[in-house]
């Protein structure tokens, strides 16, 4: 306050008033910002902007769902979105509110969190990214009926311990080509994790509305069906009946050769192979184009996708015992 007039001084009020209301008024404008990007779906604003709102906002759980699911739309923000979603993730289970982001459903927002973590961890580790994959598709929410989630967990699958136990079991045949003792117990465990992609093939499958991409699909998975099973007898209904049981865990690795042949869990009476097996020779892969899923499932903020689907690259087979892999395809596309 000034000695002489009795007045504050302008140092002072600058201080005590006129700073922090630009604090909070700017604050509010980030607010605005971050809520016009998100009404206009731009996704890289909704990043850089949410970041600014939690600086000032740290435990704003809304804040954190939404950079969470990001990564969902935009695959070039995946790796930042996953750590939100991580945090998001023990906030919602920590008990905080989450309302209105999708609809107060908290396995709704678990599932597209975990998913989009899910999906962050595959690019490191597809071994890693599968019991995430299936925590996502338990969830009860629209990612359990997501075909393009279940083709993220047959590819997991794939890359993961079906190329790991592949290349395992060629190091275990003999050096004439026979069977070994050691080969059988590895092959046993590489037809389970088949197994594992025939069922998750099988659903993305059943879920597929497009008639093209439910056609691409079709295709790969009866090869890889007939290479386990030696026939297509049984896929039909495989796919029919799928969506009504349970999705099945990783498989629980064999120390000892079974007794009996272990036939796929999804085919009750399919004979089981016993002289291994191939990969497909495609993987379809419906990927997102320009933020939006093209399953026509529902995105990850809630807005409604289109029908139109677009193939994705392909993996490269895994090596395959006993079988000479099959030419691969050209990409799918559709216009």
């Amino acid at each position: 306050m000034s000695r002489r007039s009795g007045r504050p001084d302008s140092a002072f009020m600058k201080n005590k008033f006129v700073l922090p209301y630009e604090k909070m008024t700017a604050g509010t404008d980030v607010a605005k910002q971050f809520e016009a990007a998100i009404n206009s779906k731009n996704y890289a604003e909704q990043m850089r902007l949410g970041k600014l709102v939690l600086a000032t906002d740290p435990d704003n759980v809304k804040v954190y769902i939404i950079l969470g699911v990001v990564g969902l739309n935009d695959p070039s923000l995946l790796s930042d979105s996953a750590q939100y979603a991580k945090r998001a993730i023990e906030m919602i289970e920590g008990g905080k509110p989450f309302a209105p982001l999708f609809d107060s459903n908290k396995d709704k927002a678990l599932a597209n969190l975990t998913y989009a973590v899910a999906k962050a961890t595959a690019a490191t580790s597809q071994t890693d990214a599968i019991p995430l994959l299936l925590k996502a598709a338990r969830y009860e929410s629209e990612q359990k009926r997501n075909p393009q989630l279940y083709l993220d967990l047959a590819d997991a699958y794939e890359k993961g311990p079906r190329a790991k136990l592949s290349s395992e079991y060629k190091s275990k045949i003999a050096p004439d080509g026979t069977e070994t003792p050691e080969s059988k117990l590895v092959l046993a465990n590489l037809n389970q994790v088949v197994d594992r992609q025939i069922d998750a093939w099988a659903r993305a499958a059943a879920l597929a509305t497009d008639a093209n991409t439910k056609k691409l699909i079709l295709d790969d998975l009866t090869a890889l069906y007939k290479y386990r099973n030696k026939s297509d007898a049984g896929l039909n209904e495989l796919v029919a009946g799928i969506l009504a049981k349970p999705l099945p865990d990783i498989p629980t690795p064999l120390t000892s050769l079974p007794t009996t042949p272990v036939s796929t869990p999804a085919s009750s009476g399919s004979p089981s192979g016993t002289n291994g097996t191939t990969s497909s020779n495609t993987s379809t892969n419906v990927q997102s184009t320009k933020g939006q899923n093209k399953t026509g499932a529902t995105g990850a903020t809630g807005a409604q996708n289109s029908n139109k689907t677009t193939s994705g690259p392909k993996p490269s087979p895994s090596p395959t015992p006993g079988v000479k892999p099959k030419p691969r395809r050209a990409n799918h596309r559709r216009g």
